[in-house]
């Protein structure tokens, strides 16, 4: 096996597991603030305009992150990893 193929492995991993950590993680995030605005806003209704306001100032928060995570596996597999030049290379490759 060559190295292009081990690197290529290795990118190709590395962008599956960016992009699902930052749509757990967000996911996760944005059902946290959720429900803990439901719970303030149950405490507190005269506060709803309040609880809803920084509620979605944290999802918009929290929805910037699998962005950045998307922009760094992209970084990762086209600039790191080459992907548009050995990617090409790696299928003339195994059609030999």
């Amino acid at each position: 096996m060559s190295s292009e193929y081990q690197i290529l492995s290795a990118v190709i991993v590395g962008f599956a597991l960016i992009i699902a950590a930052v749509a757990f993680g967000s996911a996760i995030g944005d059902g946290i603030v959720a429900s803990r605005a439901v719970e303030a806003i149950a405490r507190q209704p005269e506060a709803e305009g309040n609880i809803l306001k920084f509620m979605f100032v944290g999802i918009g928060v929290l929805e910037a992150f699998p962005v950045i995570g998307l922009g760094l596996a992209c970084y990762l597999f086209f600039v790191v990893a080459q992907a548009q030049v050995v990617i090409p290379t790696v299928i003339a490759g195994a059609h030999h």
